[in-house]
């Protein structure tokens, strides 16, 4: 499954299940504590048990969650280039149509089970009391859905969980695999190219970096001008060869992609990267900016292995105890150093080409 579906089912069960908690908590703050309510039309009084607004919450939720993600993914593609301003309007102008559509159609099922005859047609909604403060609720659930959707992009899928309730508040020990990506050749290339057209530059690569995370479940820590770090838990980068697999899927995305970087910056990026894994200690940070730091010898010794790419002339390096947690043949790796003294360390290494 590729990476962009893996990020719009996420999206899409996402959205069912917050707007589905979301209308049913307007009904329950509308019908708290009532059994029935009392619709009065054209003289006549009818009765509808509050149950059934409950019904109509879900089948509400699981539509506009459906119709939010499309919405959400085709605006992302349309709207990439256009400013923060007019994105929004025009988001909002669709959703001020969908939830028009979706009243409509709740009135029509009111109607049908209560077998009336309720004023909806036409510009029903104009004066329609209920409509506008189904559209207030909307806008406050929908910004705040929108909120969370930053966050977790500021944060990183399930880091933001991990903020919320606190986890990190003290530091805490876990063990991950890091992976340091590098561009290579990146001071030549940021020459040729200028401060400008080299962010852009940046900037595709590390999209492009993104478009392959979610299959190989790998989370950015954080991006360092042109350096990426990568992290993994144990379970997830050893998994299938996650950690290995995910450098090579990048590699191909940017082969893919050779003649799109030749003709718009005439360069083709090439990284290197460096894989060690160990205990390192995670603690939330900052006050008026918070992050995630990640403290301990393994950042060091994942950082300094990709230093030696250049020197062995190859494009992936691990260190030996990744290597013996890899489930891969003899035909596949290269032992460059038995003997690795790495910078500000006492500790050997053996260091391996993938």
């Amino acid at each position: 499954m590729s990476s962009v579906m893996i990020s719009f089912l996420r999206l899409f069960f996402g959205a069912i299940l917050y707007w589905v908690l979301a209308f049913l908590l307007f009904m329950a703050i509308r019908y708290n504590g009532l059994e029935q309510e009392m619709i009065f039309y054209s003289d006549e009084t009818f009765i509808f048990p509050t149950d059934a607004f409950y019904e109509v919450a879900i089948v509400l939720g699981i539509t506009t969650g459906v119709l939010y993600a499309v919405i959400e993914i085709v605006a992302e593609k349309v709207t990439n280039h256009l400013a923060l301003g007019l994105t929004i309007l025009l988001k909002s102008s669709l959703y001020f149509i969908l939830m028009v559509f979706l009243l409509s159609k709740s009135f029509l099922l009111i109607e049908q089970q209560g077998d009336i005859d309720l004023p909806n047609e036409g510009n029903w909604w104009q004066t329609n009391g209920f409509f506008w403060n189904a559209i207030i609720f909307f806008i406050v659930a929908s910004t705040v859905f929108q909120l969370i959707r930053i966050a977790i992009d500021r944060f990183g899928q399930g880091n933001f969980l991990s903020i919320l309730i606190g986890k990190y508040k003290r530091p805490k020990e876990e063990e991950h695999v890091l992976m340091f990506l590098d561009l290579k050749d990146s001071t030549a290339i940021a020459e040729k190219l200028g401060h400008l057209n080299y962010s852009k530059f940046i900037q595709d690569c590390f999209t492009d970096l993104d478009r392959v995370l979610n299959k190989y479940d790998a989370k950015v820590y954080q991006y360092v001008g042109d350096e990426a770090v990568v992290f993994w838990n144990i379970k997830n980068g050893f998994k299938n060869n996650n950690c290995i697999l995910l450098f090579n899927a990048f590699e191909k995305k940017l082969a893919k992609k050779k003649k799109y970087y030749q003709k718009k910056y005439d360069f083709e990026p090439i990284f290197k990267a460096g894989i060690h894994f160990g205990k390192l200690t995670v603690v939330e940070v900052g006050n008026t900016k918070k992050e995630l730091a990640f403290h301990g010898d393994v950042i060091n010794t994942a950082s300094r292995i990709q230093n030696l790419c250049n020197g062995f002339n190859r494009n992936l390096l691990v260190s030996e105890s990744v290597l013996n947690k890899l489930n891969i043949s003899e035909s596949h790796y290269e032992l460059m150093s038995e003997d690795i003294e790495l910078r500000g360390k006492e500790e050997r290494l053996k260091i391996y080409a993938i």
